[in-house]
């Protein structure tokens, strides 16, 4: 792709709806949290690979895996407040004006903060960084999969405690293969009787039939990958139908190896079915990766035209939870400004 294309790819506004916190920290902010808590780190210079995946990656489980060496220097208010601050600072980097950042609150528990206190940390955070950079964010608040119902429950309730005060929806995310989303019906019941929109992650470590799970049991109107419904009518129609975005994520997936490979990509296919489809980063850091280096990657490997980036990035603020009016004020500066840009 020449020099061109890609400067006019860096101007483009761009939105991320699948950002993960603890998947998107710089490596220099893990030294500077170990050296203010007092905690070892490797020996060397290797910590970016304990963070980030390499090329032989296996699947979903070993990505995962990259979360458990960061987790532990995320425990603090002070290391919440800065690592939601700089993913807003990244996405303004890449020319971001609308992110979703996703985290799970019970994974920051381990030191003494609770649910809600983690929940306030991390808005806080991303409200400094909205400040700062013009950037509108809100979080996504996720149960995790493999954990008992009355610890998501609380989870819920403290997500429905602030809702529209920085909250915009409620997840659920983790081993899907090992936990698939009818485990979780009751607990996205609740979510739907308090009001709390949902998306689910599924189709990316397990099959088609999770997302039509997700949709028609869970209250999913997002779906978090779904890559899996390739090929698979009935799941591909109700996406379709019922107009249920999809969050794709394509390095992450070739990464977890939730696709084969670029060629077998689905992306433009759901595009020519009529499926709602976004693009996403997952996790700037586990995937090396950047909002412009996603659209670089689908241009080069899928045929995607700079026409076919406009449409995702329209899709995306469609897709969006943001509150209105501010989300009707999104998706008109979305238009103007890729009308301006003759897309």
């Amino acid at each position: 792709m020449d020099d061109k294309r890609v400067e006019q790819l860096k101007r483009l506004p761009k939105i991320d709806l699948h950002l993960h916190l603890d998947g998107s920290v710089k490596p220099e902010t893990i030294r500077a949290l170990a050296h203010q808590q007092g905690k070892a780190l490797p020996e060397g210079n290797h910590l970016l690979s304990r963070m980030q995946i390499d090329e032989d990656c296996a699947d979903l489980r070993e990505y995962l895996s990259k979360f458990d060496f960061v987790l532990p220097f995320l425990q603090t208010a002070e290391a919440l407040e800065r690592v939601a601050f700089e993913v807003v600072e990244q996405a303004a980097n890449q020319g971001c004006i609308y992110i979703e950042v996703r985290y799970a609150p019970l994974l920051h528990t381990k030191e003494g903060l609770c649910v809600e206190d983690v929940i306030g940390h991390v808005r806080e955070g991303l409200r400094r960084g909205e400040r700062q950079f013009g950037v509108i964010a809100r979080a996504i608040v996720i149960c995790m999969r493999h954990d008992r119902y009355d610890r998501n429950e609380a989870v819920i309730r403290a997500a429905a405690s602030r809702y529209g005060d920085g909250v915009a929806a409620v997840d659920l995310a983790g081993d899907e293969a090992g936990f698939p989303p009818k485990l979780h019906r009751p607990l996205f019941e609740l979510a739907r009787r308090l009001g709390l929109p949902v998306t689910i992650h599924a189709g990316e470590a397990g099959g088609a039939e999770n997302v039509i799970e997700a949709i028609a049991h869970l209250g999913a109107v997002r779906i978090g990958h779904g890559v899996r419904i390739d090929g698979h009518s009935e799941a591909m129609e109700l996406v379709r139908s019922t107009r249920t975005p999809l969050e794709l994520c394509p390095i992450s997936n070739m990464q977890t190896k939730a696709v084969s490979s670029w060629e077998a990509y689905p992306l433009k296919r759901f595009l020519d079915s009529g499926i709602a489809v976004t693009v996403n980063t997952d996790n700037l850091t586990v995937s090396g990766t950047t909002i412009t280096l996603e659209y670089i990657m689908l241009m080069r490997h899928c045929g995607l035209t700079l026409q076919d980036i406009g449409k995702l990035i329209r899709n995306g603020a469609e897709a969006s939870f943001l509150e209105e009016p501010l989300k009707t004020g999104l998706i008109e500066r979305v238009n103007r400004q890729l009308a301006e840009q003759g897309l």
